[in-house]
C-alpha cells in the first residue's frame, strides 16, 4: 500500500474515510453522478469479462481475490477513493 499508516496526522485520514467526509457533505447530485459512473464503469468491465470468459468464471475469480486482496487491489482502491474525492470535490466548489 502507499502509505502504511492510513490515520497519519498529516493526512487527515485514510483517502476512504476523506471519501466518505466528502459524499455526506458534497452537493448530493454531484455525489450521485459520479457513483453513477463507478457503476456504469462497473458494469461494461463486468460485461466485458461475462462475454470474454463467462459468468461463473467470473465471479468465481471475484471471490477468489475478494478472499485475499492484494497490494494491486488495496492500491487500485486507494486511487479509486482518491480519483472520486477529487472529482467530488473539483465539480463541488
Amino acid at each position: 500500500m502507499l502509505f502504511e499508516d492510513e490515520e497519519d496526522i498529516f493526512t487527515g485520514g485514510s483517502p476512504k474515510k476523506k471519501f466518505f467526509d466528502i459524499v455526506y457533505n458534497a452537493n448530493r447530485n454531484l455525489v450521485e453522478n459520479e457513483l453513477d459512473k463507478l457503476v456504469m464503469r462497473l458494469c461494461i468491465v463486468e460485461t466485458m469479462l461475462e462475454e470474454k470468459i463467462g459468468e461463473e468464471a467470473l465471479e468465481h475469480e471475484v471471490k477468489q481475490q475478494s478472499m485475499l486482496p492484494s497490494e494491486e487491489i488495496e492500491d487500485c482502491m486507494f486511487s479509486k477513493y482518491i480519483e472520486l474525492t477529487a472529482n467530488i470535490l473539483t465539480q463541488n466548489e
